[in-house]
C-alpha cells in the first residue's frame, strides 16, 4: 500500500506536532504550558446553547441540510454582515454559503479554482493550509512575505507579472494569524484593484474579525466599492463565539466565487447539521454587545499580562490590536527553532516557531492567549527564573 506522491510534499500539520509533543512530554510527568493553539478556553455563551438544546429536540432538524446552508441561516448572515459592517444588499442565494468552520472552505476553494500551472498568492508566515490546499489542488504557491518593516503588509509591486498573469487565488488574512497584523480599507483597495487587474479571485480569510481590542473594529474587504466584483470573504464563529469543535462558519461575496465552492462542497460534504446552524443564527443575530466584549476583555487582559511580561524582559514588543495572539522576535543568536526548543527544554513551554507558519515567519515565535491568565503568569515566572531575556546570547 503506498500513498499518494502529493503526500510527500506536505510536512506534518504544525499544530498536530505540537500536540504530538505535549502529549509525549505530559506522559513523563512534565508540566507544560501550552502557549501553542489558538483554543478558546471559555464555553459557549449560554444563549447559543440554549437554542442548540431545544434544536436538537427538534425532529425537523434531522434530516440533511440545504447544501449551501439553511435559508435562514443566510438571512441572518446577510444582516449581520450588514449590522456589522455596512455589507447592503448581499443575496443570500447566491453570494453566501455556510461551511464547516473555515479550514474545509479554505481547503475547497483551492479545489473550485486551481489546477497545475495556475499560482496561487499566498501570506508568508500564514496559515499553514494555504500552501498545503495549494499543492493537493496540483497548483504552485508564490509567497508573499510579511515583513514587520512593511507592517506585515505584502508588497505587491514585488509579484512579477509572468506570476500575476497566471494566479488564480489571492489569500489574505487580516487580522492576520500569525502575526496579530490589522490592514484598513485602503490596503484592502489596493487589493481589489490589483485582483481585478488580473482577474485573480481575492480570498479574505477573516476568521479573527471580531477578535480585536481597544475599540478597534477590523473591516471587512467586501466594504470596498466594487469589492464583491473580485472577494469573497471567510468568517468563522470558531474564536468569537467559542465554538471552535462546532464547526460553523460562512463565505461571503462574489457570485462566482460563491457558486464553485457550492459545486466543490456538494460533492464533499452534506452541510452543516441544522441545529447547529440555529445556534448560529442565535449567534449572529444577538444584538446584545455584552458578551462579546466580556469575552474580549479576558483576552485583553492576558495580552497585555504577555506584553508587560516579555517587555520587562527586554523584549521589544507592542500590543497587538487584535487576534488570539502576540507575535514575538526571538532573542539575537538564536533561530526560531533553536529559542523555542530552549523554552521547552529549560521552561516546560510549548510555542510554535516562526518559520513553521513560512520561511519569512524565522526569527519569531507565537504566543496564543487561550489559557489562562495564572498560567501566562506562571510562564513568564519561568523565563525569569531560567534567565532568559531578549539581550541574552
Amino acid at each position: 500500500m503506498q500513498f499518494a506522491k502529493r503526500l510527500e510534499k506536505i510536512p506534518p500539520y504544525l499544530f498536530a506536532e505540537i500536540n504530538r509533543k505535549q502529549n509525549e512530554l505530559v506522559s513523563q510527568g512534565v508540566d507544560i504550558i501550552n502557549m501553542g493553539v489558538g483554543d478558546p478556553d471559555k464555553p459557549t455563551p449560554v444563549h447559543i446553547l440554549q437554542v442548540m438544546h431545544e434544536a436538537i429536540d427538534d425532529a425537523s432538524n434531522h434530516n440533511y441540510p440545504p447544501y449551501q446552508g439553511t435559508q435562514e441561516f443566510r438571512e441572518a448572515v446577510a444582516k449581520w454582515m450588514e449590522r456589522r459592517f455596512g455589507v447592503m444588499g448581499l443575496n443570500p442565494n447566491t453570494e453566501i454559503i455556510s461551511s464547516v468552520g473555515s479550514k474545509e472552505a479554505i481547503h475547497n476553494t483551492f479545489l473550485a479554482f486551481v489546477e497545475a500551472g495556475d499560482y496561487t498568492l499566498i501570506p508568508d508566515p500564514g496559515y499553514p493550509v494555504y500552501r498545503t490546499s495549494t499543492i493537493f489542488a496540483g497548483g504552485e504557491f508564490f509567497t508573499m512575505p510579511l515583513k514587520a518593516e512593511n507592517d506585515f503588509l505584502p508588497d505587491l509591486s514585488a509579484i512579477p507579472e509572468e506570476v500575476a498573469q497566471k494566479a488564480k487565488l489571492l489569500w489574505i488574512n487580516y487580522p492576520n494569524n500569525p502575526t496579530g497584523a490589522i490592514a484598513n480599507l485602503e490596503f484592502f483597495t489596493e487589493l481589489v484593484a490589483f485582483c481585478k487587474q488580473y482577474n485573480i479571485l481575492l480570498c479574505h480569510d477573516h476568521a479573527y474579525s471580531e477578535m480585536a481590542y481597544d475599540g478597534y473594529k477590523p473591516p471587512s474587504v467586501l466594504q470596498v466599492p466594487g469589492g464583491k466584483d473580485i472577494a469573497i470573504e471567510f468568517h468563522s464563529l470558531s474564536k468569537s463565539y467559542n465554538m471552535t469543535g462546532w464547526r460553523i462558519g460562512f463565505v461571503a461575496g462574489n457570485a462566482t466565487g460563491i457558486k464553485g465552492l457550492t459545486q466543490v462542497k456538494s460533492n464533499i460534504d452534506s452541510g452543516v447539521f441544522k441545529a447547529i446552524q440555529k445556534a448560529a443564527i442565535a449567534a449572529y443575530s444577538s444584538t446584545n454587545e455584552a458578551e462579546p466584549q466580556a469575552v474580549m476583555a479576558v483576552y485583553q487582559k492576558r495580552r497585555d499580562i504577555i506584553v508587560q511580561g516579555l517587555r520587562s524582559l527586554g523584549w521589544p514588543i507592542q500590543p497587538p490590536k487584535a487576534t488570539l495572539y502576540v507575535w514575538v522576535p526571538v532573542p539575537p543568536g538564536y533561530s526560531s527553532a533553536e529559542f523555542v526548543t530552549l523554552l521547552l527544554d529549560k521552561c516546560g513551554i510549548i510555542v510554535p516557531p516562526g518559520h513553521g507558519y513560512g520561511a519569512a515567519g524565522e526569527g519569531f515565535f507565537r504566543i496564543a492567549l487561550t489559557i489562562a491568565d495564572e498560567r501566562l503568569q506562571a510562564g513568564i515566572q519561568r523565563l525569569k527564573d531560567a534567565g532568559i531575556r531578549y539581550t541574552m546570547g
